[in-house]
């Protein structure tokens, strides 16, 4: 009798930016997904020279090789989760926008526009086709305080603010919106919400520098939930402690911003 084949993972692909120092963008983004057991596929938006010290250079690839990366991968392979990151400018972001709009899997938007070292990766004139365009189509937008203050005009500075700043976001279209919390002091606090329900999840802020990769490596964590079946909520609070952890286990590289330690389960 012949032996069973192996049953493919949850298949899960980023649309996003690459990062050569390996700790945000794709690499992240693939990093999670292998270490939350899915089959992690990438469609490249753009290319970074990037390194702890901040982004040195950024190149976006054509509308027309982010559409056949897509295709390549979508019409033979599938998809189970879709998860998108840095998409640089206007004309990008309505090509993603485009591709996704008949894709049947969940979406898990990162509006990335600023990177952890505080270099510009949106165009400012692209935050109206992230409202209009892209936003409508996510299942969860996990925007932090800096892209929620660029999308809505409200800069939050407490729990109140992130409520407010959530409807808004609402208002533009995604099923879910998870305010992350985590550049106010005290403790890590997100809010996750659909307009009816609040979720508030909170963990303990660990005392460590190294956090480049934050943002790609949750929501890449959240899309691989639901790449599983998981509910939102669920999904979500899973994703807060795989980066919890990462987080306490980031690790010093180059001389300045380390990486959140996407492995670390296999190193505790």
């Amino acid at each position: 009798m012949p032996a069973n084949k192996p049953t493919a993972p949850p298949r899960v692909l980023t649309i996003a930016g690459s990062d050569s120092g390996g700790g945000a963008g794709i690499q992240a983004d693939l990093k999670t997904m292998l270490a939350l057991g899915a089959h992690g596929m990438s469609v490249l938006t753009a290319v970074t020279a990037q390194n702890s010290l901040g982004v040195q250079g950024a190149w976006e690839l054509p509308a027309e090789a982010v559409r056949a990366q897509y295709r390549s991968v979508v019409d033979d392979i599938g998809v189970q989760a879709v998860k998108t990151g840095m998409l640089a400018s206007p004309l990008l972001v309505e090509t993603v926008a485009e591709l996704l709009s008949d894709v049947g899997a969940p979406v898990v938007v990162d509006p990335v526009s600023v990177s952890k070292h505080g270099d510009r990766l949106l165009a400012d004139d692209a935050l109206d086709a992230v409202r209009t365009a892209l936003l409508p189509l996510a299942t969860v937008a996990t925007p932090n305080l800096d892209e929620t203050a660029e999308l809505t005009g409200i800069k939050a500075t407490g729990e109140r603010d992130m409520s407010r700043a959530a409807e808004q976001l609402l208002s533009y279209g995604p099923r879910w919106v998870l305010v992350k919390g985590g550049h106010l002091p005290g403790e890590a606090v997100d809010l996750l919400t659909d307009g009816t329900e609040q979720h508030w999840f909170r963990a303990p802020r660990h005392d460590n520098r190294h956090t480049h990769g934050t943002g790609c490596t949750l929501a890449s964590a959240i899309a691989v939930g639901l790449a599983q079946g998981r509910a939102v909520p669920e999904a979500v609070r899973l994703a807060k402690e795989y980066v919890t952890g990462a987080i306490a286990a980031g690790f010093a590289l180059g001389s300045g911003l380390g990486p959140v330690d996407h492995g670390w389960r296999t190193r505790a």
